[in-house]
């Protein structure tokens, strides 16, 4: 079975915002090597579509900047699962929908991906962490204060959650890539 590991872009005060965040070459090489490790992406819908608006062109675009085209390229060729329950089709290449129950479609593509399965998508974190499907945690700290959200479990988690630091990583750019695995 492969780990579930959530990764995402946040600022200091804990905001999502993806326009918050630094988008350089060094974020994009982060990325670009997790999704490599991993077998599978998984998202919301609304994260789907705002991927889905934007990569696929850039992966065509030969002028595009190689770290962005290097992205876009390899998450073309990746499957992607999408959770929704408003939309059933989803025509971008290699994307599959997960429909009926969430801890059973999720525990299932974890089951059936051994590489593990890449989420990135903030709401869809927090109803997988109140399921405790999330073993694994990756974000990138961005050195910024954005003041507003939407930021990490707005919706609240039942309980406080352990995690056990597996490393500790500062980019040149001032972000520090973090590393951590629940414990049980």
């Amino acid at each position: 079975m492969g780990a579930l590991i959530f990764s995402l872009n946040l600022t200091l005060d804990g905001c999502v915002d993806h326009r918050e965040g630094i988008a350089d070459d060094e974020t994009h090489a982060f990325f670009t090597r997790l999704m490599d490790e991993a077998g599978a992406m998984l998202w919301g819908r609304v994260t789907y579509e705002m991927m889905e608006s934007y990569w696929p062109a850039v992966a065509r675009d030969e002028q595009a900047p190689p770290a962005e085209r290097e992205w876009a390229v390899r998450l073309e060729a990746k499957p992607k699962y999408v959770v929704s329950s408003t939309r059933r089709d989803f025509p971008w290449t290699n994307s599959h929908h997960i429909a009926g129950d969430l801890r059973d479609g999720v525990q299932r593509l974890k089951d059936q991906t051994p590489a593990g399965v890449l989420l990135g998508s903030g709401r869809l974190a927090t109803e997988l962490d109140r399921l405790d499907l999330i073993d694994e945690y990756q974000m990138l700290v961005h050195p910024r204060i954005a003041g507003h959200g939407p930021t990490l479990h707005q919706g609240g988690l039942p309980g406080t959650r352990r995690l056990e630091l597996l490393s500790a990583e500062p980019l040149r750019n001032g972000v520090v890539a973090l590393r951590y695995r629940r414990t049980r």
